[in-house]
């Protein structure tokens, strides 16, 4: 699997980049095939050290982050992260492997900073397959995002699943 380690106003010093490789490339021990490869994203914020990880598995997109004090700590948590939701979605993750192996992978767009007029500053693209509304629920959960856009296999339609205020969830559907 390839690791890329990046940092943002954070020289990566190769103690810390091995460090981070060694602990990616132990999410490869939940599946039969080996992840094509991972993004590893190490930065500061005031007093805060932030990890983002984002493995992409056989066309399903695992994410991590978190912020606390100490780098290596936060490696730890993100990694921690996306094996809590290896384990809870392992059975349902599997069996899409197994079924034409419909499964999108997505990128979620960073928060936006408070700026006087809201403007894009980001800009992702990601290939659409299509998935029924079940994994696209899936995998906003997998991602832990609020919604989630995707084509839908039954009318090959883009269509998004969001969450609810009540814990449920809402699938939106064009008209045209």
């Amino acid at each position: 699997m390839v690791v890329t380690v990046n940092g943002k106003n954070i020289e990566v010093t190769d103690a810390l980049r091995e460090y981070a490789e060694k602990k990616v490339s132990k999410i490869a021990k939940f599946f039969e095939k080996s992840p094509r490869g991972a993004q590893v994203t190490l930065s500061t914020e005031r007093s805060k050290h932030i990890v983002e990880i984002t493995i992409q598995v056989d066309g399903l997109l695992l994410r991590g982050e978190e912020k606390t004090n100490d780098m290596y700590a936060s490696i730890d948590g993100a990694m921690e992260n996306i094996e809590r939701q290896v384990r809870k979605y392992k059975t349902k993750i599997n069996r899409k492997f197994r079924e034409e192996n419909k499964v999108v992978a997505t990128l979620s767009p960073s928060p936006q900073e408070e700026d006087s007029e809201p403007q894009i500053k980001r800009t992702k693209r990601f290939a659409m397959k299509p998935m029924s509304a079940e994994e696209a629920v899936m995998q906003m959960d997998l991602l832990d995002h609020d919604f989630y856009v995707f084509t839908n296999g039954e009318t090959d339609q883009v269509n998004v699943v969001y969450k609810r205020k009540d814990g449920h969830y809402g699938l939106i559907e064009p008209e045209y």
